[in-house]
Formats: C-alpha cells, sequence, structure tokens
C-alpha cells in the first residue's frame, strides 16, 4: 500500500511539474508600441494575396517582441477545396528549418562541450571520410557555412524507381520483415541496408575545387548518425532530452503519425512519381523518407508555438528561464558570418541576411532590409520561415504549405511574401524597437 501511496502522490504533485507546459505570453501589440492597425491591415492584405495568387492554400503567421507573442493569426484552408480551415495548432513539415532545429542545436552542443572543434578535419569525426581524397580535410565549419565545394542535393530516389517508375522491390516492399524494417510511408518499407548505401554514395560524392558559396544538405543526411555516435544516445532521444522537453516544444519531432499526435496535420504534395497519393503526415523529402522520415536535412514537424520557443532559445543566445543549455559565446560563433570575403552570407548552419541587404529595396531583399546583419534563420521547401534578431528582440514565423497540390507553386517565392510580411512588423514601430 505504501507503494501505492507513494506512487498516487508522485502522479498527483511531481508530475505536472516535471512535465508542465511552458507556455509563451501573449499580448497586443500595441502593448509593445506597434501600431496594431497597421498591423493587421497590412498582414491581412498580403495573405489574402498570396491566397489568391495560389501561392498556398493557408498559413499562419506568428511573430513575438521579447519573448511575448504579439500576433498569431491563421488564414486559409489545409488545401483549395477550402474544408478545413487552418488552426493555430496545426502540424506543419517543417522542410529545411528541421536543420536548424534537429542537428544544429546538437552540433552547437557537442562543440561546447569539446566532442567537436569546427576546424578540425570532418574526417576526425566521421571515419568513412578518412580515406577520400576529396573530403578528409574538409572543416566542419567550412561544411556547416556551405563552403566546403559539396554537391547540393542527391536524388537518391532514382536509386529506388525504374525508368518505368516501378519501385524496384529490392529496395522498398508493400509490408515489413526483419530485412525492411525501416516505415518510409503507409504501406512502404526500406531495406535496413539502404541507409548505408546512401552514405556510401554521398562519401563517393564529388567535391568542387572552387571554395565558394554552394548550398549543399548532404551531410545532413549523416549528422543523425554522427550525433548518435558521440553522444552514445539514439538522435531523436538525444534531442528530446537535452532541448525540445526543457524548452518545452511537445509537437516538435519526427514521425507524427507513429507519434499519436492530435493535432490536425497540414498536407504537403500530391506525390505522383513516388508514393502517389496525397503526403500527409510523412516527410514531403524523398531523400528523408528514405531515411524512414529521421534526416537531419528534413523530417521535422512541429506547430508555430514551439518553433518560437527554440527561435526564442536562440534569440536568446541559448537561454531558456534560467538554465544556460548551450554557451551564448557557441550559438553567437554558429549565429555570425563566416566567410564575408567569399561573398557567402551564411552562419553556421543558420541562414542569414544578404551581405548587402540594408541597401536593397524590399522587393529584392531576404529578409526585410529592415532586419539586424545580426538576424539569423533559415527556410524551407514546404512553404515554411523561421526568423530571429537578437539585436531588435522580433522572432518571426511563417508557416505554410506551398508545395500544395504541387512544388510547381512558387508564387510565395515570385512575390517575396515572407519578407513583406517581416517588413511589415519592422516598419509598425518606424524601427524603434529597441529595448
Amino acid at each position: 500500500m505504501k507503494k501505492f501511496a507513494v506512487l498516487f502522490l508522485f502522479i498527483t504533485l511531481v508530475m505536472p511539474f516535471a512535465f508542465a507546459q511552458r507556455e509563451l505570453i501573449h499580448a497586443f501589440p500595441s502593448k509593445l508600441g506597434f501600431d496594431e492597425a497597421f498591423i493587421n491591415q497590412k498582414v491581412d492584405s498580403i495573405m489574402e494575396m498570396g491566397i489568391d495568387s495560389l501561392a498556398f492554400p493557408g498559413a499562419q503567421l506568428l511573430v513575438t517582441k521579447n519573448d511575448t507573442i504579439i500576433f498569431h493569426k491563421a488564414y486559409g484552408f489545409h488545401t483549395y477545396d477550402s474544408v478545413q480551415p487552418v488552426a493555430l495548432n496545426d502540424l506543419y513539415d517543417l522542410a529545411s528549418v528541421t536543420k536548424i532545429s534537429g542537428p544544429l542545436p546538437a552540433l552547437m552542443k557537442l562543440v561546447d562541450e569539446g566532442k567537436l572543434d569546427l576546424d578540425k578535419p570532418f574526417s576526425s569525426y566521421w571515419k568513412p571520410w578518412t580515406n577520400r581524397k576529396n573530403k578528409k580535410d574538409l572543416t566542419l565549419r567550412e561544411i556547416l557555412a556551405h563552403q566546403a565545394g559539396l554537391v547540393p542535393y542527391i536524388v537518391f530516389l532514382q536509386k529506388v524507381l525504374r525508368k518505368n517508375g516501378k519501385i524496384k522491390t529490392r529496395f522498398v516492399h508493400n509490408s515489413s520483415n526483419k530485412r525492411f524494417e525501416g516505415h518510409v510511408y503507409d504501406g512502404l518499407y526500406i531495406n535496413n541496408r539502404f541507409e548505408r548505401k546512401m552514405n556510401r554514395i554521398i562519401n563517393r560524392s564529388k567535391v568542387s575545387e572552387e571554395k565558394k558559396y554552394k548550398y549543399s544538405g548532404l551531410t545532413f543526411l549523416i549528422f543523425p548518425s554522427l550525433i548518435a555516435q558521440l553522444t552514445g544516445m539514439d538522435y531523436q532521444a538525444y534531442l528530446d532530452k537535452n532541448f525540445y522537453q526543457p524548452l518545452g516544444c511537445h509537437t516538435l519531432g519526427y514521425l507524427p503519425k507513429e507519434n499519436n499526435y492530435v493535432n490536425p496535420i497540414v498536407p504537403t504534395e500530391v506525390d505522383t512519381l513516388f508514393r502517389k497519393s496525397l503526403v500527409k503526415g510523412w516527410v514531403h523529402d524523398e531523400n528523408a523518407s528514405l531515411k524512414s522520415g529521421v534526416s537531419g536535412n528534413a523530417g521535422l514537424f512541429g506547430t508555430a508555438d514551439d518553433l518560437a520557443k527554440l527561435m526564442l532559445f536562440y534569440q536568446n543566445y541559448g537561454k531558456v528561464d534560467d538554465k544556460q543549455l548551450i554557451s551564448a559565446k557557441t550559438v553567437k560563433e554558429f549565429a555570425e558570418v563566416q566567410y564575408p570575403e567569399n561573398e557567402n552570407r551564411r552562419g553556421l548552419g543558420f541562414d542569414k541576411p544578404l551581405l548587402d541587404n540594408a541597401e536593397l529595396p524590399l522587393e529584392e531583399a531576404y529578409p526585410s532590409p529592415l532586419a539586424s546583419p545580426k538576424s539569423f534563420g533559415h527556410s524551407g521547401f514546404t512553404g515554411t520561415f523561421v526568423w530571429a534578431d537578437p539585436e531588435n528582440k522580433l522572432t518571426f514565423i511563417f508557416l505554410s504549405n506551398r508545395v500544395y497540390p504541387s512544388r510547381e507553386h512558387r508564387n510565395l517565392y515570385e512575390l517575396n511574401i515572407r519578407t513583406a510580411l517581416q517588413d511589415v512588423f519592422y516598419k509598425a514601430t518606424g524601427l524603434n524597437i529597441q529595448n
């Protein structure tokens, strides 16, 4: 009986605190000096234009000032049939925003702990590169800044499909067994050996001798394995324990369908090549899909609220509440432009404003020309975009499924919608938003 009494006390008194949801504060924009009428009119207009121009069927925008949400609003529907309205707690496929939301905080922590050195050859840690002449001297700094000359992308789906479009059954089965355990999609399972094949192709890939900015997501496919190797923990469990739980990011994670999240999931593309259906609850990116949905280049799903918590963590340089999860020095180093002399704007993993951004007109700038040079973030192929501005204490979360029903929909880019939306919040205070 004593055991049951102790268990009851733990469940009723301790657990609610141990697993308490970290809630962000909400306030009207006017409370923090913003022109509320200006914001509402401009944002509504831009979002309606985006929907009318088929840039996306629906989207949502969340903006914080300091650590307070001053704007969070949803627009449109999940699809163009206008059946399910976008809700504030919807889960989105984050695409390449995964890069700074999954492997990057882990890599920062490992640098903090001295388990990774940015300027040592990456082959010191990833042994398959030791004997690769074109890769053995590449550093993690060069790789994360997209300065290493790596191939931008390898279409691994080509290895799985025949020329007639049919799936090669030696790689993908429609039922699982001991040799086909990785769940790729509803009714599709990948051969356990395929990940090794992917790694082998990456290891043998070309490297350009010309060292200049060239975006590459290749190493993000192998970072989860490296992180597991260096930490001795499962990659997902490591992220959850060290970042998502302390930050209160309870929806941020991989494989939402398998994790039984109750939040509605926004669909992405009608896949006519591989999965032959509307992709919903499974990662859109084919390479991440072939890694059973868990990768460093894509695969994370999350809500705007949880992304805001993560970006505020970065904006506060690794600190949440009174805990320093990553040293400020390390976060600042990752958030700095690394190779400006080579016309490379990138930080370490993070995207940065164009080097001459402040001098550009809005239609040419990336992101808003009023964003500070210290700001940083990332975009995603599915139509996602996150940005933090530590100097102005402003974060910006934009979520959409611009790839519905097809990735050929590019008006989100053509109309520069995300930059225009971000610009509204800088102009809403006449730039007088410093603390």
